[in-house]
């Protein structure tokens, strides 16, 4: 109860330090618009023929609605995490009666309204490219819904998981890098999944980076049926619960090293 009277006080103030650090922010919103790079390659090839069900119409829907929510879903909890722990500064935050992990929540949620300014230009682009159509139906709103908040748990959740291993090493970046490049390779970042081999797109179904990118895209631009929604959420919301607790279970441990060297 502690923490939801807090909460949206925490929102306020994340969300003013992120209106007096907007370049900062305009930055960081820049570095998530590499499916720009890929739109402009794809577009290339598809003017000779479409790839797959692919043509230059649908590409421009497709990697305009992945910027949108790469920037709805994104989180930067690592960096400030990786930093904190190797300066110390995390010692302050354990100090205080809000859980650390409930104010870097609050920090990355509140930039979201900023980030929604770039994201629904290119989301009224792609609409009227005619590649997709926004959900109207109640229950497809509420699986879009649904399936955004997962995206953003699950990339929350893994992003303190690697962060909080700089308890356990000098520093967790390498890990990070080699999530974020499995990220851009099999999340529909750089190319849509069913344009991968069957058994890699079969794969990419099983892994988490499917649901925390591609998953809300194809339901975002209607490329998904019920059937396939129903399931995408269930598998998703594992993903979620699995990485929540994998996130804490490494907080506490790396707690108790920091604690033990009188961090």
């Amino acid at each position: 109860m502690r923490v939801l009277r807090a909460y949206p006080t925490l929102l306020r103030v994340g969300f003013a330090g992120a209106v007096a650090y907007r370049a900062e922010m305009l930055v960081w919103m820049l570095t998530m618009t590499m499916p720009l790079v890929s739109l402009a390659l794809w577009s290339a090839v598809a003017a000779t023929a479409p790839v797959g069900r692919f043509g230059q119409r649908e590409f421009v829907g497709y990697f305009l609605a992945t910027v949108v929510v790469r920037q709805l879903t994104g989180s930067w909890v690592v960096w400030e995490l990786i930093q904190e722990i190797k300066s110390g500064a995390l010692a302050t935050r354990l100090l205080k009666p809000i859980h650390p992990l409930v104010v870097y929540s609050a920090d990355n949620i509140a930039a979201i309204p900023l980030r929604t300014v770039l994201a629904v230009p290119m989301m009224i682009i792609a609409m009227a490219s005619g590649a997709g159509q926004l959900p109207r139906e109640p229950l497809a709103v509420a699986a879009l819904l649904l399936s955004l908040s997962g995206a953003w748990l699950i990339t929350f959740f893994v992003m303190t998981a690697i962060g909080t291993l700089s308890f356990f090493m000098e520093s967790s970046y390498s890990i990070f890098e080699i999530w974020l490049a499995c990220f851009m390779l099999l999340s529909g970042y750089l190319l849509p999944l069913e344009l991968f081999p069957e058994w890699v797109r079969a794969t990419t179904y099983g892994l988490p980076f499917r649901y925390m990118l591609s998953f809300p895209v194809e339901i975002l631009l209607g490329l998904a049926g019920p059937a396939e929604i129903a399931r995408g959420l269930v598998v998703q919301w594992i993903y979620c619960l699995a990485s929540g607790l994998v996130a804490l279970v490494v907080w506490r441990a790396g707690l108790r090293r920091f604690g033990a060297f009188g961090g």
